[in-house]
């Protein structure tokens, strides 16, 4: 599993972070963890296999919002068993 962190110019509301989420989900439909952070200034999720920077930047800019640096890294799933014995 890999997250992807991308940076995101030009969310300041809610509303704004939907429509960069939706934005993810439609052009990686097996996106999950899908979230975005005006305050961060960043929207991540996760995918099984790497993803197209290109896309994404793509799909992102053509939301009228602005996609600059994308960076993956692995994924590890934090639940209660990892908590015990990790």
């Amino acid at each position: 599993m890999i997250k992807t962190i991308a940076h995101v110019e030009g969310m300041v509301c809610g509303m704004c972070e939907a429509h960069i989420n939706d934005a993810v989900r439609k052009a990686f439909p097996k996106a999950t963890h899908v979230s975005s952070s005006r305050s961060k200034k960043q929207v991540t999720f996760v995918t099984e296999a790497p993803i197209d920077k290109a896309a994404l930047k793509e799909a992102i800019d053509r939301t009228g919002y602005s996609c600059y640096e994308i960076r993956t890294e692995p994924y590890e799933k934090k639940g209660f068993l990892s908590r015990l014995f990790g």
